[in-house]
């Protein structure tokens, strides 16, 4: 998954095969942005602080975040400065038009040691996973060999416990992102700070094969040759917070997106632009934050977590 990933977004544009949240509204970016500005606040407004997005995509949540940012919070503004975590060097091109002041950055290690208010939306989804299948009383690990699965003996101290495999049933694990959120609160251990997750996946870890590719914004086989489609898992946030935990982090969620968004003024900013636009464009703005909030759209099925230094009071959206 790694490789076939590297490859893939080394080559194409991602964009082409499927679209997220920024893509869909810019109300999403801006409110996550004032939502960052409300955080820099309850911890305390540290000067100078990081604003970070790992895997910025396009760019587009950080030109949202900022513009709202510089309009609503002018301390927060002139205290940031703004770091990409991104890897491409062809996003890095794209993301360069729209945020020309940002500093990027191949890894979290990197980014300078001082507060930090970190956003990852759709990024932990992307990072390689591992999938172990119950046989008997024992466990396998599944791997692609020659473009079809392959499965040899998994040492079970690998396997999560808890998640009530049945024969044949699939536990995930994904080591890059317990290591990405691990590297995160262990920072907050010395300088304030708070990291905003959205992506999809259940509130509680439980076994499940949720490995899935797409390419031309349509579901294909994951086993398609490396690089053609996109690989994404669901994210296992009951999972992460252990981790983060574990760090001496707090906390707050996961919550389902819908309600996150509804309560930092979704509809409202939404309603706002609408009334400046003509009925067309105001339709589909609607259906934009439709698309963000509804349960049956993004509004369940995507969760939102704070990882946040150990004192943090309650978060936007979060309580």
């Amino acid at each position: 998954m790694a490789r076939a990933n590297a490859i893939y977004y080394a080559t194409r544009d991602p964009f082409a095969d499927f679209t997220t949240s920024p893509e869909i509204s810019q109300v999403f970016g801006e409110i996550i942005g004032l939502w960052a500005a409300v955080t820099w606040s309850l911890l305390g407004s540290p000067n100078p602080v990081s604003l970070v997005e790992a895997g910025p995509g396009r760019g587009t949540l950080m030109a949202d975040a900022l513009r709202a940012i510089r309009r609503a919070a002018p301390d927060f503004a002139a205290a940031l400065s703004v770091h990409l975590i991104e890897t491409s060097p062809r996003l890095r091109v794209t993301q360069a038009r729209v945020v020309p002041d940002a500093t990027w950055h191949s890894d979290l290690a990197t980014v300078p040691a001082q507060p930090m208010i970190l956003l990852a939306n759709e990024f932990l989804d992307a990072l390689p996973i591992r999938q172990f299948v119950r046989r008997g009383t024992g466990w396998t690990e599944r791997f692609v060999d020659a473009g079809s699965w392959t499965e040899q003996p998994a040492d079970p101290a690998d396997v999560p416990a808890g998640r009530n495999a049945t024969e044949g049933g699939v536990v995930e694990v994904n080591e890059p992102a317990r290591g990405f959120v691990s590297a995160v609160a262990a920072r907050f251990r010395r300088h304030v700070g708070a990291a905003l997750f959205l992506d999809y996946g259940p509130e509680r870890s439980a076994a499940g094969d949720s490995l899935q590719a797409l390419a031309d914004k349509r579901p294909i086989d994951p086993l398609s040759p490396p690089g053609s489609a996109d690989l994404t898992a669901h994210v296992d946030f009951a999972d992460l917070a252990v981790i983060a935990r574990s760090e001496s982090a707090s906390v707050q969620g996961p919550v389902p997106q819908g309600p996150f968004l509804a309560a930092l003024g979704l509809f409202q900013r939404t309603e706002r632009l609408a009334r400046n636009r003509s009925p067309e464009q105001a339709v589909a703005l609607v259906e934009a934050a439709r698309r963000l909030a509804e349960p049956a759209a993004m509004g369940q099925i995507f969760k939102v977590m704070a990882v946040c230094s150990a004192a943090c009071p309650p978060l936007p959206g979060l309580a």
